[in-house]
């Protein structure tokens, strides 16, 4: 199994729940939370194995409006 990215989003105000359902919709994810603080959301995926990651968060996000920033963490192992 590949190892996961979390995704960090920051929304355009008013639009977090309307970002939320688009993202919804794509089914890219295996989980995605509400958060409070510096961005809205946190996503956790399980990219492709062997694809590329920055081409495969960008079609993630591609077109979804109210998405103003993202932060994506890269992770290597579980302990």
């Amino acid at each position: 199994m590949a190892t996961p990215l979390f995704i960090q989003v920051r929304c355009t105000p008013g639009l977090t729940y309307k970002v939320a359902e688009a993202l919804a919709l794509r089914e890219f994810h295996s989980e995605l939370y509400s958060t409070s603080g510096e961005f809205d959301l946190l996503i956790k995926v399980y990219p492709p194995e062997g694809g590329d990651v920055g081409h495969f968060v960008n079609q993630c996000f591609a077109g979804i409006e109210g998405v103003e920033r993202t932060l994506t963490t890269l992770t290597f192992k579980a302990f």
